[in-house]
């Protein structure tokens, strides 16, 4: 259970024991995003039912937001800051590394932020739409843990990206993959319509296709990973998640 602990030490607000070492984190990260995304869903859905939808989504997504200490964001803005303006692989890492938001960051931030809480308005109006952040939450944790899998180099002085390197088996990934698109469409099928859990699966193979375009431009400019690329990876996912959800179920 070691593993476990890691995962929610590292990636929630929750204090847990056992959770000082990063190096079990990521095998785990998608039994995190079905705890979030369920958390998350709850709340959107009371809130949509008792005030309006985008009440609802601008609550699911402020409630992400705590639960994972804002770290993803932080990363999601450092590494638009490291990629986006032309400069070299010394200097980008520099930057990411300063701490500072610069305006590329700013800009992928509130854009990315205001994307996800209008899909999740429109997929909240839905019957069933509380689904779809569960699974772009889940699916942006099985982005994170794609930084793990054997061969993945690590971005130069990123010693979260050294402590996580390798820890993914193939297998995992694939076996965490297929239990999810399991869960979807179990789900989808219980609440009686088993066409949109087939809809939310092919979002998801969409946002999971979004996050690997982020993780192939950081490795290139780069030369690797680190924590910023991975919680960048997983909003990258969960932002493009969101958005094919809104188009294929609208």
């Amino acid at each position: 259970m070691s593993g476990v602990w890691a995962a929610f030490g590292w990636l929630t607000v929750f204090r847990v024991p056992g959770s000082a070492s990063a190096r079990g984190v990521l095998p785990w990260a998608p039994l995190v995003g079905l705890v979030l995304g369920a958390l998350a869903a709850l709340v959107g859905w009371l809130a949509a039912r008792s005030a309006s939808p985008l009440v609802g989504a601008v609550l699911a997504v402020a409630l992400l937001a705590w639960l994972t200490r804002g770290l993803h964001l932080d990363g999601l803005a450092d590494t638009a800051d490291g990629l986006g303006p032309l400069r070299g692989r010394e200097r980008a890492l520099e930057v990411m590394r300063s701490g500072d938001v610069g305006p590329f960051g700013v800009a992928t931030l509130v854009l990315a932020l205001l994307l996800q809480v209008a899909c999740l308005a429109q997929l909240l109006s839905l019957d069933g739409g509380w689904l779809a952040p569960v699974t772009a939450v889940v699916a942006a944790r099985l982005a994170m843990s794609r930084c793990g899998l054997p061969g993945v180099p690590t971005a130069a002085g990123s010693s979260l990206g050294a402590a996580v390197a390798g820890t993914v088996s193939r297998a995992w990934l694939a076996a965490c993959a297929v239990v999810v698109v399991l869960l979807v469409l179990g789900t989808a099928l219980w609440l009686g319509d088993l066409g949109q859990g087939g809809r939310l699966v092919a979002a998801a193979a969409l946002g999971l296709a979004a996050g690997e375009l982020l993780h192939r431009r950081a490795r290139a400019r780069l030369g690797g990973v680190n924590g910023d690329v991975m919680g960048a990876a997983g909003e990258v996912t969960a932002t493009a998640t969101l958005l094919a959800a809104a188009v294929l179920l609208g």
